[in-house]
């Protein structure tokens, strides 16, 4: 039997994808198009509000790395089929955790640190055991630890401090080389560089008005790159799609699906200490209310950046460019003079639209194929 070849040579049965349907199929466009919206108004509602100087932009992007923090670990964790509600409440404990040994029995700050991540390795292995054991949605077990651990943050600040804020904490970073990772700013040299050659602005006292980037902003960056190098190019990365797409079917075909999402919630309670370990070094203190809502929050930036709430699909730099847009409309509200009271209706709004521009793109994705 004769082979049919095109007239370039290939084979005529292989045919060249376009770009266009290509592009169609990332579930990130869709926060890709709201990111270039998004930029465009606030070049115009905020011009000459100083948002777009060196000094506004690493604001909004402070902002977002705090939530991209989160979002990232919130994103492989639904493209695998679960939620964790518990990550907002996961934050608040991990504070107190470090700030008790530390201020009320001496210990070192790399051990408490060091204590508060070994916490979240267990409370992240007991919420993954329990919702694979009892075959319970995670958004029912996640829900319960969402209080569990709220309460132990209230209760263990008032039995051990009779308080529910612990400040002095700052007193015991410089020296500590555990706490170095979650405090201060990287790139200082090069911004001084920049500002001595004029590239970027000076104060009165002729520093620079940018003086590094914080260090949550590479905290951020490299979680996105690193799950989304897993993603993409490693068998856990299929592994985390087939267990969100059709867990019978994973399990069926040799995925270890219950490893693979117990996995999954020690990362997103990990990513909640290393989120609650940059707020205590940036403030100095711990309190029992940090992360409050942070958990929904990490969800919108997640649809935002186009994952399905039934798994199997999504990923990292979707969850970024969420952050990222729920940066600077956060912050672009402030520049413009909007009322602030205003910012929970249009973060609504953006996710009722960001839902209904990816529905449309996906459903234009599977007409293409």
């Amino acid at each position: 039997m004769t082979q049919t070849r095109s007239p370039n040579g290939g084979d005529e049965r292989i045919t060249a994808i376009p770009f266009w349907k290509k592009a169609l199929r990332r579930p990130e466009l869709g926060a890709v198009a709201g990111t270039i919206l998004v930029i465009a108004f606030f070049l115009v509602a905020a011009s000459g509000t100083g948002m777009f100087t060196p000094a506004g932009i690493m604001n909004f992007l402070e902002v977002s790395a705090q939530l991209g923090i989160l979002a990232t670990a919130a994103a492989l964790l639904m493209i695998g089929g679960e939620f964790d509600l518990s990550i907002g409440s996961m934050v608040g404990l991990a504070g107190i955790v470090i700030a008790i040994p530390t201020m009320e029995y001496g210990w070192p700050l790399w051990a408490a640190l060091l204590l508060a991540f070994a916490c979240a390795v267990l409370v992240g292995w007991v919420n993954g055991y329990l919702v694979n054991r009892t075959g319970l949605p995670s958004f029912i077990v996640t829900l319960a630890f969402l209080f569990i651990l709220r309460g132990l943050a209230i209760g263990l600040s008032r039995l051990l401090t009779g308080r529910t804020q612990i400040g002095g904490i700052a007193e015991r970073i410089p020296g500590d080389w555990f706490a170095a990772l979650f405090s201060g700013e990287v790139g200082s040299g090069l911004f001084a560089w920049l500002a001595a050659h004029g590239w970027i602005g000076t104060n009165f006292a002729g520093n620079p008005v940018v003086t590094g980037i914080p260090v949550s902003i590479v905290w951020w960056l490299a979680l996105t790159a690193i799950a989304t190098w897993v993603l993409l190019c490693t068998p856990y990365g299929n592994w985390i799609f087939a267990s969100g797409g059709d867990a019978n079917a994973a399990r069926n075909s040799g995925v270890p699906v219950r490893r693979v999402k117990i996995s999954l919630f020690i990362f997103t309670a990990l990513s909640a200490t290393v989120f609650a370990s940059l707020q205590v070094m940036d403030t100095g203190s711990a309190d029992t209310i940090r992360g409050l809502l942070k958990e929904l929050e990490a969800i919108i930036a997640v649809v935002i950046g186009g994952a399905l709430l039934t798994g199997g699909y999504g990923s990292a730099i979707g969850a970024a460019l969420g952050a990222l847009i729920f940066g600077m409309v956060q912050m672009g509200i402030f520049y413009t003079g909007v009322n602030t009271d205003w910012f929970k209706v249009f973060l609504g709004v953006m996710l009722l639209v960001a839902v209904l521009f990816n529905n449309f793109v996906r459903k234009k994705a599977m007409e293409s194929k």
